[in-house]
């Protein structure tokens, strides 16, 4: 750990101008949110299996105004050397990032100059196999839809195969979900659309609800837990 943060000082040395050195003189140090960042990812990793732990991917600094005023000019020379430290550290403790990395600073008025705050998410990109994600607009006018962190993806019949690999209609990125995971089908009787969900024999199986389930109907506004990420299934409303 104690390399990673030495060669993050280095890299900074070799980026940091006299406005950028002035700007941290009295306030949060890029040292200490470099080593925050590392315990964050530490004290969050998961254990997928004997050699897997999975870690956070979308990392958010809460600084206090002031500081996050400072910070502003210089944030995408930080981000970037943060975002070197935290593939470094990832690496050196063979860790698995649950997607593409991201780092953002945003303001939190509470915090006083000089305090910060690192909150962390895990967030497995979503691609569909075909085609590109359906605008929110369209995602309305779907009989239903698959709600991903922002993203919605529709759910037209007979359904869909979720899953890791390039053989499912909608993949995810999550090491804790399998190549084809779970399938949801939707039943569209005309005067009501039914969705039912059905594990594919799955490594960690599907929590809908709360509840492992091998095969279930799924209400609307149903939350299911594949590996590390929440989908939330959606009935739209029928216009009359």
């Amino acid at each position: 750990m104690a390399g990673v943060l030495q060669r993050f000082e280095q890299r900074l040395e070799g980026v940091v101008t006299s406005a950028f050195a002035r700007a941290f003189r009295s306030a949060v140090q890029p040292v200490e949110i470099a080593a925050a960042l590392q315990r964050e990812i530490d004290n969050s990793a998961q254990i997928l299996s004997r050699d897997r732990r999975l870690v956070p991917n979308d990392f958010t600094v809460e600084l206090s105004p002031s500081d996050h005023e400072r910070l502003v000019p210089f944030g995408e020379t930080l981000t970037g050397e943060l975002s070197t430290l935290v593939r470094e550290h990832v690496h050196e403790q063979r860790y698995t990032l649950a997607g593409g990395l991201t780092i953002e600073f945003v303001q939190a008025p509470e915090l006083g100059t000089g305090r910060f705050r690192v909150r962390s998410r895990t967030n497995a990109s979503v691609r569909p196999a075909a085609g590109a994600r359906m605008s929110d607009s369209a995602a309305r006018r779907a009989e239903a839809y698959l709600q991903i962190g922002n993203q919605r993806h529709p759910l037209t019949p007979p359904g869909l195969v979720i899953g890791r690999g390039s053989e499912s209609d909608l993949r995810i990125d999550d090491p804790g979900i399998s190549r084809r995971h779970c399938e949801l089908r939707i039943h569209d009787t005309g005067e009501t659309v039914q969705i039912t969900v059905t594990d594919l024999g799955s490594t960690n199986g599907v929590v809908l609800n709360g509840h492992r389930v091998s095969s279930a109907a799924v209400p609307d506004g149903s939350e299911m837990r594949l590996g590390n990420t929440t989908v939330v299934v959606r009935l739209s409303e029928r216009e009359a």
